[in-house]
């Protein structure tokens, strides 16, 4: 009875996970030659054997401290997988001592259908080393050498990732790319807030995503999004520390594609440099599209800059501010966001000047400043915006018709 409401549950979500009885082979990693705790080549012989099973299987990683090389876990498979991750597994420390040097991934996951990761154990970058050698925030060409992420994840389909920590990456924790039907629910993200690029869930070029009651805590980006996406829900997710979450950067290259229905709900935001921020890029050529977002139902404890919209995106100086953003936002909806402010400004509308914000509707907010008293309450700063509100909004929108403050990089 409880493995029927087990798959009910799961079906709600639209991804179909199977029950333990339905598993007609496992495949114990520790079985398979494990050598001094390295289980890079069990691994991936026992994934091999279940990416050729005819039927439902299980890959199992038990309990223990397990180290891994490096892992490609490809497709296409025959019938659905559980990769059952319950003990420990750390990478070595060695960012480039990889046996696919051009991988961009410690655990790949590639082409693979009804995936299920699962299991209440942890993925651990060992990512103290490769931080040291992170230094993009001054060289404009950094890691020549690609630092790999944690888990990528790219071109699956109708998969769900749940209950699982992912931590200490050496680069992004996990990404999502060219995917389709996947859900993210009780993951644990985690890496100090002092390690750079380790953005927790990196989504582009992706439909029907959900992220849902998850907690992220990460030296970048909580979640990112990159371009073409469509339809993607978070909800319930705890940020802290990190940098928010980000729409963007978008509009780079005339190559992105449109960005499309984008909701934020019920969101929690706990000292973080920013709260929910769409980003573009000015003088460049791209003229996608960025609609239908949603921001709503958000808590925000000791946040700077809550809310911001960021046409003026140019981090380091690596760009001109000489031409506006041709990147078109409309359809947006601010409501219900309330908490405190560790900025005075606590809502920025830096829109383009060649494309204003359209449609932009703004309902209750709270916002209050919990910095210098002296400077006064927390404030608003709005250029080429074009709303409507309702409700109350504290503070009070747009009262100053002055361009905002230079913007945070």
């Amino acid at each position: 009875m409880m493995e029927q409401m087990h798959v009910i549950t799961l079906a709600i979500l639209g991804v179909l996970v199977l029950p333990l009885s339905a598993y007609a082979a496992v495949f114990d990693v520790s079985k398979e030659g494990v050598q001094n705790g390295d289980i890079t080549n069990a691994l991936l012989k026992a994934w091999k054997q279940a990416v050729e099973a005819p039927t439902a299987s299980k890959v199992l990683i038990p309990k223990g401290k397990w180290t891994l090389k490096q892992a490609l876990l490809a497709g296409p498979n025959k019938a659905p997988i559980e990769f059952q991750v319950e003990g420990t597994v750390t990478a070595y420390s060695d960012p480039f001592d990889l046996p696919d040097k051009k991988g961009e991934w410690w655990i790949g996951m590639n082409y693979l259908n009804s995936l299920t990761v699962s299991g209440g154990g942890v993925f651990d970058g060992n990512g103290k080393v490769a931080w040291t050698k992170n230094d993009c925030h001054k060289n404009t060409q950094c890691l020549s050498k690609r630092l790999p992420y944690n888990l990528s994840f790219n071109f699956i389909n109708n998969s769900l990732i749940q209950d699982i920590t992912i931590k200490d990456s050496k680069y992004f924790q996990s990404n999502c790319i060219s995917s389709n039907n996947v859900t993210f629910q009780r993951v644990n993200i985690i890496a100090p807030n002092e390690s750079p690029n380790t953005d927790g869930i990196h989504i582009a070029r992706s439909a029907n995503i959900k992220v849902l009651d998850t907690t992220i805590g990460t030296g970048d980006d909580c979640i990112s999004f990159g371009d073409e996406i469509k339809d993607v829900l978070i909800k319930n997710v705890r940020c802290g520390p990190g940098h928010g979450i980000s729409i963007g950067s978008l509009g780079k290259t005339n190559l992105e594609k449109d960005v499309t229905g984008i909701t934020i709900d019920n969101c929690t935001f706990v000292n973080t440099d920013n709260g929910v921020r769409i980003k573009t890029w000015p003088s460049t050529p791209s003229t996608l599209k960025v609609t239908d977002i949603k921001f709503t139902n958000l808590i925000m404890q000791n946040v700077s800059n809550p809310v911001i919209i960021d046409q003026q995106y140019c981090p380091w100086n690596m760009c001109s501010l000489d031409k506006a953003s041709l990147v078109q936002i409309s359809k947006l909806k601010i409501d219900n966001v309330k908490g405190t402010s560790a900025t005075q400004d606590a809502l920025i509308f830096a829109c383009s000047s060649t494309k204003p914000c359209q449609d932009v509707q703004i309902g209750n907010i709270d916002l209050r400043f919990t910095g210098d008293p002296t400077l006064g309450g927390a404030t608003t700063k709005c250029q080429n915006v074009k709303y409507v509100s309702t409700g109350k909004q504290n503070p009070p929108l747009c009262v100053k018709s002055s361009a905002p403050k230079p913007l945070p990089k």
